[in-house]
């Protein structure tokens, strides 16, 4: 198995496969943002099935497909089912804004995704618009119906709680998950970049506080990921509530995960700059063992934790490029 120098294992690879997004969420990518990676540079499905092949090979099990927006990735099944084909993968899963989903959720339900998750922050029409910039509502919901068709193992809803624009709107979103099978996780924002420098976010230790007694959650030891969601429960088991609090309650110490960025950097933490090039390897045509031993240095440099709260404008690289 994998594992860093604090002791920490390695076994949940996110993989970035574009950093483009259709959408400008005020918290991730600024609108008029022109900074894109080339295509060139991107890695190419042989090569991230290569980095995936040589990361299971090492005793990682989970991948997710991120992007930016992964849909817009050309062909996105394709690869899914040469990841899910490989040996020692687990589990593949995908985040996604969902505004391409309903194209594509049978594909990729057929193609090896077992897990999807879909960004949504509002059920409302006007405030889906202000946060991302775009009157995306229908196209979500529609994308999140086909996933409810195709049998995904579980769909969870990724909401961004924020001061004076949706924190209004949590029980209205915990109501829509009870009504379709959803688990609702709850984010605190990042300051990642100038958008999520300035975006107010929520303390989910207090809210956790309100929403308890609200819908008697209780806390809950099923496993439903390999993510740093902390779940609770409802009596009855009709609702499934995630909480990811990177600021008020930070995970650190367990953190098990590495992040693959469409031009092949590894990031080995969201707060910090430790990174390492794939790509000019893979180029130059290194061999199995050759990446293998890159991966485990590349995982050395992996820090204890992040600084969000001793240094919050440090990291000046928006979500997206690092890979969401």
């Amino acid at each position: 198995m994998l594992s860093d120098r604090f002791g920490r294992t390695i076994d949940y690879l996110r993989i970035s496969v574009t950093d483009r997004c259709d959408l400008r969420c005020t918290y991730c990518i600024p609108k008029g943002f022109k900074g894109f990676e080339e295509p060139s540079n991107w890695l190419t499905f042989d090569e991230i099935t290569r980095v995936v092949a040589a990361f299971s090979r090492l005793g990682t099990r989970r991948f997710r497909l991120t992007g930016g927006e992964p849909l817009l990735r050309r062909n996105l099944p394709a690869l899914a089912a040469s990841l899910s084909a490989l040996d020692g993968v687990d589990d593949l899963s995908l985040t996604t804004n969902a505004t391409q989903l309903s194209l594509q959720a049978q594909a990729l339900r057929a193609a090896g995704v077992n897990r999807i998750n879909v960004s949504l922050d509002s059920l409302r029409d006007d405030c889906v618009s202000r946060i991302t910039g775009s009157d995306c509502l229908d196209k979500v919901l529609s994308g999140l119906a086909s996933a409810s068709q195709v049998g995904f193992d579980s769909i969870k809803i990724n909401m961004v709680p924020m001061q004076g624009v949706n924190d209004g709107d949590i029980e209205a979103m915990v109501a829509f998950c009870i009504e379709h099978g959803f688990i609702l996780r709850l984010i605190e924002a990042m300051p990642m970049g100038s958008t999520g420098q300035h975006t107010a976010g929520l303390d989910l230790q207090k809210l956790l506080a309100q929403l308890q007694p609200r819908f008697g959650l209780l806390p809950s030891d099923k496993p439903l990921g390999g993510g740093p969601a902390r779940y609770w429960r409802t009596p009855d088991g009709r609702f499934t509530l995630g909480l990811i609090t990177p600021i008020s309650q930070h995970f650190c110490a367990s953190c098990n995960r590495v992040r693959l960025s469409v031009d092949g950097t590894l990031y080995m933490c969201l707060g910090q700059e430790e990174r390492f090039e794939l790509r000019p390897l893979l180029r130059a045509g290194c061999s199995d063992a050759e990446l293998e031993a890159a991966i485990r240095d590349a995982i050395e440099l992996k820090p204890e934790k992040h600084e969000f709260l001793e240094q919050p404008t440090r990291i000046v690289r928006f979500m997206s490029m690092t890979g969401g």
